[in-house]
Protein backbone atom coordinates (compact mmCIF):
# COMPACT_ATOMS: atom_id res chain seq x y z
CA UNK A 1 0.00 0.00 0.00
CA UNK A 2 1.50 3.34 -1.05
CA UNK A 3 1.32 6.53 1.02
CA UNK A 4 -1.74 7.76 -0.88
CA UNK A 5 -3.61 4.51 -0.31
CA UNK A 6 -2.87 4.88 3.39
CA UNK A 7 -3.99 8.50 3.35
CA UNK A 8 -7.25 7.65 1.62
CA UNK A 9 -8.02 4.55 3.70
CA UNK A 10 -11.12 4.69 5.87
CA UNK A 11 -14.58 6.09 5.32
CA UNK A 12 -13.84 9.81 5.67
CA UNK A 13 -12.55 11.87 2.76
CA UNK A 14 -9.08 13.26 3.48
CA UNK A 15 -9.67 16.44 1.46
CA UNK A 16 -13.45 16.49 1.84
CA UNK A 17 -16.11 15.92 -0.80
CA UNK A 18 -16.69 19.50 -1.95
CA UNK A 19 -14.73 20.93 -4.88
CA UNK A 20 -11.72 23.11 -4.37
CA UNK A 21 -12.88 26.72 -3.87
CA UNK A 22 -10.69 28.12 -6.64
CA UNK A 23 -12.02 25.53 -9.07
CA UNK A 24 -15.64 26.19 -8.15
CA UNK A 25 -15.08 29.93 -8.63
CA UNK A 26 -14.04 29.25 -12.23
CA UNK A 27 -17.33 27.61 -13.18
CA UNK A 28 -18.16 30.46 -15.54
CA UNK A 29 -15.07 29.65 -17.63
CA UNK A 30 -15.99 26.02 -18.26
CA UNK A 31 -17.40 24.97 -21.61
CA UNK A 32 -20.92 23.58 -21.70
CA UNK A 33 -19.52 20.24 -22.83
CA UNK A 34 -16.19 18.67 -23.60
CA UNK A 35 -13.53 16.36 -22.25
CA UNK A 36 -11.90 17.28 -18.93
CA UNK A 37 -8.82 15.79 -17.28
CA UNK A 38 -8.70 15.78 -13.48
CA UNK A 39 -5.01 15.28 -12.65
CA UNK A 40 -4.14 13.31 -9.50
CA UNK A 41 -7.81 13.51 -8.55
CA UNK A 42 -7.57 11.28 -5.48
CA UNK A 43 -10.94 10.65 -3.86
CA UNK A 44 -12.74 12.56 -6.60
CA UNK A 45 -14.01 15.80 -5.11
CA UNK A 46 -12.93 17.85 -8.13
CA UNK A 47 -13.54 15.33 -10.89
CA UNK A 48 -17.04 14.58 -9.63
CA UNK A 49 -17.84 18.30 -9.51
CA UNK A 50 -16.62 18.69 -13.10
CA UNK A 51 -18.92 15.85 -14.15
CA UNK A 52 -21.79 17.63 -12.38
CA UNK A 53 -21.11 20.61 -14.67
CA UNK A 54 -21.81 18.41 -17.71
CA UNK A 55 -18.24 17.58 -18.71
CA UNK A 56 -16.95 14.18 -19.74
CA UNK A 57 -14.27 13.59 -17.10
CA UNK A 58 -11.18 11.41 -17.06
CA UNK A 59 -9.84 11.17 -13.51
CA UNK A 60 -6.23 9.99 -13.23
CA UNK A 61 -4.58 8.98 -9.97
CA UNK A 62 -1.94 6.61 -8.65
CA UNK A 63 -4.09 5.34 -5.75
CA UNK A 64 -6.63 2.57 -6.36
CA UNK A 65 -8.07 3.34 -2.92
CA UNK A 66 -8.66 6.95 -3.93
CA UNK A 67 -10.23 5.98 -7.24
CA UNK A 68 -12.58 3.51 -5.54
CA UNK A 69 -13.76 6.27 -3.20
CA UNK A 70 -14.20 8.58 -6.19
CA UNK A 71 -16.43 5.98 -7.84
CA UNK A 72 -18.57 5.83 -4.71
CA UNK A 73 -18.75 9.62 -4.49
CA UNK A 74 -19.75 9.86 -8.15
CA UNK A 75 -22.45 7.21 -7.74
CA UNK A 76 -23.85 9.05 -4.75
CA UNK A 77 -23.98 12.28 -6.76
CA UNK A 78 -25.56 10.61 -9.80
CA UNK A 79 -22.69 11.16 -12.24
CA UNK A 80 -20.11 8.93 -13.87
CA UNK A 81 -16.45 9.48 -14.71
CA UNK A 82 -13.82 7.54 -16.57
CA UNK A 83 -10.87 6.46 -14.47
CA UNK A 84 -7.27 5.59 -15.11
CA UNK A 85 -4.87 4.26 -12.50
CA UNK A 86 -1.55 5.79 -13.51
CA UNK A 87 1.81 7.07 -12.34
CA UNK A 88 2.26 10.57 -13.77
CA UNK A 89 6.00 9.92 -14.00
CA UNK A 90 5.29 7.59 -16.93
CA UNK A 91 1.73 8.34 -18.01
CA UNK A 92 1.19 9.49 -21.60
CA UNK A 93 -0.77 12.74 -21.44
CA UNK A 94 -1.29 12.68 -25.19
CA UNK A 95 -1.60 15.65 -27.52
CA UNK A 96 -4.54 18.01 -27.88
CA UNK A 97 -6.97 15.66 -26.12
CA UNK A 98 -8.67 17.80 -23.50
CA UNK A 99 -10.90 20.87 -23.49
CA UNK A 100 -10.25 21.43 -19.76
CA UNK A 101 -7.44 20.29 -17.47
CA UNK A 102 -7.69 20.72 -13.72
CA UNK A 103 -4.57 20.34 -11.56
CA UNK A 104 -5.28 21.11 -7.90
CA UNK A 105 -2.45 20.74 -5.34
CA UNK A 106 -0.44 18.25 -7.39
CA UNK A 107 2.69 19.15 -5.44
CA UNK A 108 3.97 15.64 -4.78
CA UNK A 109 6.23 16.24 -7.79
CA UNK A 110 9.89 17.16 -7.34
CA UNK A 111 11.34 19.55 -9.94
CA UNK A 112 12.25 16.99 -12.64
CA UNK A 113 8.85 15.32 -12.52
CA UNK A 114 7.09 18.69 -12.28
CA UNK A 115 8.77 19.77 -15.51
CA UNK A 116 7.48 16.63 -17.23
CA UNK A 117 3.98 17.10 -15.85
CA UNK A 118 3.77 20.76 -16.81
CA UNK A 119 4.91 19.95 -20.35
CA UNK A 120 2.37 17.14 -20.51
CA UNK A 121 -0.44 19.42 -19.40
CA UNK A 122 0.37 21.94 -22.11
CA UNK A 123 0.66 19.29 -24.80
CA UNK A 124 -2.60 17.61 -23.79
CA UNK A 125 -4.76 20.74 -24.09
CA UNK A 126 -6.66 21.27 -27.29
CA UNK A 127 -6.18 24.69 -28.94
CA UNK A 128 -8.38 27.04 -26.95
CA UNK A 129 -8.41 24.59 -24.05
CA UNK A 130 -8.50 25.76 -20.44
CA UNK A 131 -5.99 24.96 -17.67
CA UNK A 132 -6.97 25.56 -14.05
CA UNK A 133 -4.18 25.03 -11.52
CA UNK A 134 -3.86 25.82 -7.84
CA UNK A 135 -0.95 25.17 -5.53
CA UNK A 136 0.93 26.32 -2.48
CA UNK A 137 3.72 28.90 -2.48
CA UNK A 138 6.91 28.49 -0.39
CA UNK A 139 5.37 30.67 2.31
CA UNK A 140 3.06 27.73 3.05
CA UNK A 141 5.86 26.07 4.99
CA UNK A 142 5.34 28.58 7.79
CA UNK A 143 1.60 27.89 7.94
CA UNK A 144 1.89 24.11 7.95
CA UNK A 145 -1.81 23.71 7.12
CA UNK A 146 -1.38 21.36 4.16
CA UNK A 147 0.87 20.44 1.29
CA UNK A 148 4.34 18.94 1.24
CA UNK A 149 6.97 20.16 3.72
CA UNK A 150 9.40 20.40 0.81
CA UNK A 151 10.22 23.88 -0.49
CA UNK A 152 11.31 22.74 -3.96
CA UNK A 153 7.87 21.23 -4.61
CA UNK A 154 6.07 24.54 -4.06
CA UNK A 155 5.17 27.10 -6.74
CA UNK A 156 6.18 30.68 -7.44
CA UNK A 157 4.78 33.07 -10.03
CA UNK A 158 8.03 32.97 -11.99
CA UNK A 159 8.01 29.16 -12.01
CA UNK A 160 4.46 28.99 -13.37
CA UNK A 161 5.13 31.63 -16.03
CA UNK A 162 8.14 29.67 -17.19
CA UNK A 163 6.48 26.28 -16.93
CA UNK A 164 3.49 27.37 -18.98
CA UNK A 165 5.21 29.81 -21.32
CA UNK A 166 3.46 28.17 -24.29
CA UNK A 167 0.03 29.08 -22.90
CA UNK A 168 -1.81 32.37 -22.69
CA UNK A 169 -2.03 33.26 -19.00
CA UNK A 170 -5.36 34.89 -18.21
CA UNK A 171 -4.87 35.08 -14.44
CA UNK A 172 -1.98 34.40 -12.12
CA UNK A 173 -2.65 35.34 -8.50
CA UNK A 174 -0.61 34.80 -5.34
CA UNK A 175 -2.41 35.42 -2.04
CA UNK A 176 -3.04 34.12 1.47
CA UNK A 177 -6.46 32.83 2.46
CA UNK A 178 -8.01 30.23 4.75
CA UNK A 179 -9.16 27.00 3.12
CA UNK A 180 -11.05 24.11 4.67
CA UNK A 181 -10.77 20.92 2.65
CA UNK A 182 -11.11 17.99 5.01
CA UNK A 183 -8.21 17.10 7.28
CA UNK A 184 -5.69 17.53 4.48
CA UNK A 185 -5.97 21.28 3.88
CA UNK A 186 -7.27 23.24 6.82
CA UNK A 187 -6.38 26.79 7.82
CA UNK A 188 -4.64 29.89 6.54
CA UNK A 189 -2.72 29.03 3.37
CA UNK A 190 -0.24 30.60 0.97
CA UNK A 191 -1.91 29.98 -2.39
CA UNK A 192 -1.21 30.59 -6.04
CA UNK A 193 -3.80 30.25 -8.81
CA UNK A 194 -3.28 29.94 -12.55
CA UNK A 195 -5.89 30.29 -15.28
CA UNK A 196 -4.43 29.75 -18.74
CA UNK A 197 -5.48 28.79 -22.25
CA UNK A 198 -3.74 27.13 -25.13
CA UNK A 199 -3.62 29.62 -28.02
CA UNK A 200 -5.72 28.93 -31.08
CA UNK A 201 -3.73 28.15 -34.15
Amino acid sequence: MNQWDERYAGESFHFGTMPNAFLAAQRHRLPARGLALAVADGEGRNGVWLAEQGLDVLAVDASPVGLDKSRRLAAGRGVSLRYELADLATWDFGRERFDVIVAIFIQFAAPALRTRIFAGLGDALKPGGLLLLEGYRPEQLAYGTGGPPIAENLYTEAMLRQGFASLQIDELAAYDAPIHEGRGHDGMSALIDLVARKPLR
